[in-house]
């Protein structure tokens, strides 16, 4: 049985919470000081806000933005015990705006109808250099609302393809961490 680590929710309504997340290679949930971070940023856009959380991992992300007014989000899982977790942690905090698909993020996102998102969380697995794969597939047809926000994770540096703004950037050690809209959707 993988050994289950904790993390604790930062803000809003789930303020202080704590949440199991399993022991897999390559987990990593955001820090504390980030996700605040992250979410002062985000915070004129959250409220019901429909969100992404591809490459979920703990799900910290979507947990975060659930607690401070999300309307919804989907997790996006390929690794079954995450899965199983977030699964957990949604009934555990009966978040009812969550959803959870055990799926590859790119496959998924290359393969099911595309629905339009307010805001994405987009932290990937460092080593797998997939955030250029992500973002491009993110501006496909009908992913992003016009004012939709991605949040990108990444060790730095990292190349940006063409077409995105970058609205905030900051660096927390090994740590890249940007706040992105798409430049010809943009309001």
């Amino acid at each position: 049985m993988a050994r289950l680590n904790q993390l604790r929710v930062i803000g809003g309504r789930l303020r202080g919470r704590k949440l199991s997340f399993p022991d897999v290679d390559g987990l990593r949930p955001t820090p504390d000081r980030v996700r605040e971070t992250l979410f002062n940023w985000l915070a004129p856009q959250l409220a019901g806000a429909r969100c992404l959380d591809l490459f979920a991992g703990s799900g910290a992300l979507g947990f975060e933005a659930l607690s401070r007014g999300a309307g919804q989000v989907t997790f996006v899982e390929r690794n079954a015990d995450a899965v199983r977790q977030i699964r957990q942690n949604l009934e555990l905090l009966g978040a009812t705006g969550g959803r959870i698909e055990h799926a590859d993020a790119l496959v998924w996102t290359g393969t099911v109808p595309a629905q339009p998102f307010h805001i994405v969380f987009l932290d990937p697995p460092f080593a797998g250099g997939l955030v250029a794969d992500a973002l491009a597939r993110l501006s496909a047809a009908g992913w992003l609302t016009a004012d939709a926000r991605v949040y990108v994770e990444s060790e730095a540096p990292l190349e940006l393809p063409s077409g995105w703004s970058i609205l905030r950037d900051k660096t927390a050690g090994q740590v890249r961490y940007r706040l992105l809209s798409r430049q010809d959707i943009a309001s």
